[in-house]
């Protein structure tokens, strides 16, 4: 739909809030498509080269994990071997690979619609919360379910009730349980308790569900402990704390992309109509970076480039660091904040935020205005 400036819809709403005319907004979304349409002529064998090798070295060390298991003194080791292997599984292959980033190579192992990863949740039914909801409703309250993930009280948008404050203890439970969280999401145990969702809708998740549940428990908490005989419990034990390390370092990623201050969230009514530039602005607006080396890159998936995950996620994540610079500057030529910290300061104003929002407040229908390119969007 083609909109004027004089008319009263989303497209100038938004506009209005970052303060661009919706001339600007335009402009500024078609820069960012001429980034992306680059980007997507250019993949080729470097890109193909980068993801195989992932793949090797992941495999790798799961494989070092798996044999140092066997000697019990290089217990440390063989977790820390474990760990590493889920983390790189997980964040770069698994999450990059299900977004379909390279479908485009005609590899079966690392084509979206084949690949799973080593997590309870089945791949697909993580593309449908995550690729298709959480992407296209990116920090829209009422309608991207990752605001809180049903459980937390994430923005002052959400009607305050007795339950959350709970949340520090939800943050820290989830935190432990990702996984689990993320396997159990598509359930909407929320809607359930509220009674906008029966527990008969969810009979075609269950199927897939407990398939994988059961292949990854047999896989970490009984094939391989009955493999090292007499040591098993350790074994045991050193599947589990890997799991847990994984889970614990997703989580601080996950939320340090989505949930430090200065991240903006949407009304439904503000959205409506949208156009592409819009739909930009609103994932650049509701994200944030975390700043740091190619180790922390590669051990987050990139999604320490979140925000440049937002704009482009079906583009191969081992672009995002090429194109931040590109987005930073034209984040400073239109007076947009871009949100970026190190992890320490990110995880701080995500874990006061959990605090705030545990506790009672007035309810805010219409978000804060967004910070300007000149002020700190980092600080809590």
């Amino acid at each position: 739909m083609t909109t004027t400036p004089d008319e009263t819809t989303a497209h100038s709403r938004i506009a209005e809030r970052a303060g661009l005319t919706p001339e600007q907004l335009e402009a500024f979304g078609g820069e960012l498509d001429a980034i992306r349409r680059r980007i997507l002529a250019d993949l080729g064998e470097e890109d193909a080269a980068y993801i195989r090798g992932v793949v090797r070295a992941q495999r790798r060390f799961e494989v070092a994990g798996r044999a140092l298991f066997y000697l019990p003194p290089a217990w440390p080791l063989a977790v820390a071997s474990l760990s590493i292997s889920k983390i790189l599984d997980n964040m770069e292959i698994g999450h990059n690979v299900l977004h379909g980033q390279y479908d485009w190579m005609g590899d079966p192992g690392l084509n979206s619609r084949m690949f799973d990863w080593d997590n309870v949740c089945p791949g697909e039914q993580w593309k449908y919360s995550h690729n298709y909801i959480h992407h296209t409703f990116t920090n829209i309250v009422g309608k991207d379910r990752d605001v809180g993930y049903g459980i937390l009280r994430m923005d002052p948008a959400q009607k305050w009730h007795p339950y959350y404050l709970g949340n520090p203890v939800y943050a820290l439970a989830l935190m432990l349980l990702f996984e689990w969280g993320v396997a159990l999401h598509d359930l909407e145990v929320e809607n359930i308790v509220a009674g906008r969702r029966s527990l008969a809708d969810n009979k075609p998740l269950y199927p897939g569900l407990l398939r994988k549940i059961r292949r990854q428990a047999v896989k970490d908490y009984l094939l391989f402990p009955a493999l090292t005989g007499p040591l098993a419990p350790l074994t045991l034990a050193g599947n589990a704390t890997a799991n847990l390390v994984r889970n614990v370092w997703a989580f601080n990623i996950i939320f340090c992309g989505h949930f430090p201050a200065g991240v903006a969230s949407f009304s439904v009514e503000e959205t409506e109509e949208e156009t592409r530039g819009q739909w930009y602005l609103r994932q650049l607006l509701g994200s944030a970076n975390i700043s740091g080396g190619p180790l922390l890159h590669l051990m987050s998936g990139n999604l320490s480039h979140q925000i440049e995950h937002h704009l482009f996620p079906d583009l191969p994540a081992r672009r995002y660091p090429e194109v931040a610079a590109e987005v930073r500057e034209i984040c400073e030529r239109y007076g947009l904040a871009y949100n970026t910290g190190p992890l320490h300061r990110q995880l701080l104003s995500v874990a006061k935020k959990i605090c705030r929002y545990a506790l009672p407040g007035p309810v805010r229908r219409r978000p804060d205005p967004v910070p300007t390119a000149g002020a700190d969007p980092v600080a809590a």
